[in-house]
């Protein structure tokens, strides 16, 4: 009879951390997914740019240093290593905050504001900031959901010997990346 009972807690246990487990790795999974929006959200804004430099370009020739300065930005943030969400978010919000100067730029052109090929940039490049705003929160929640869940009781025995830890939110570095470029139309 002793020896049923200890068997039928050891597999309740194994049981129990077979259940704690498969939950972190659901976490974990959701979290993955949920960084693969943002950088699919990030390359596209990566392919938007050029795009957008070279209209402006056509225009404003004599702007080079914002326009050079924003291709640099964007080289910037596709070198930072896929994992390090930190750094994304630091290259991404300077590259958020050229993006702005450049709009600021092609306020005088009217002439520019006025192009077809300008105006259709501008609003993709409205609906792909939202796009990526939406990304960023829904990576935020799924980080929140993975860093509750290894650190309570008692989930966390069991995500510490299996390697989960809390996950980085993507956040703005600084007060500069907080206030939104100025677009209008």
């Amino acid at each position: 009879m002793l020896t049923w009972l200890l068997v039928v807690l050891v597999v309740a246990a194994l049981a129990a951390v077979a259940f704690l487990y498969n939950r972190l790795v659901g976490t974990a999974q959701m979290a993955n997914e949920a960084w693969s929006g943002i950088d699919v959200q990030l390359k596209r804004r990566a392919e938007l740019v050029p795009n957008l430099v070279a209209v402006v370009k056509g225009y404003a020739a004599h702007e080079r240093d914002t326009l050079e300065k924003l291709t640099q930005m964007r080289a910037a943030a596709q070198a930072v290593p896929a994992g390090d969400v930190a750094g994304r978010a630091q290259a991404e919000g300077a590259l958020g905050a050229a993006l702005g100067r450049l709009m600021a730029v092609a306020e005088g052109y009217p002439d520019l504001k006025a192009s077809a090929n300008f105006l259709e940039l501008q609003r993709e490049l409205a609906k792909l900031e939202n796009d990526l705003q939406m990304a960023r929160r829904y990576y935020n929640g799924a980080v929140r959901n993975q860093n509750t869940l290894v650190q309570t009781f008692p989930v966390n025995l069991v995500a510490g010997p299996f390697g989960f830890r809390p996950r980085a939110y993507f956040e703005v570095s600084s007060d500069a990346e907080r206030n939104a470029p100025a677009l209008s139309l």
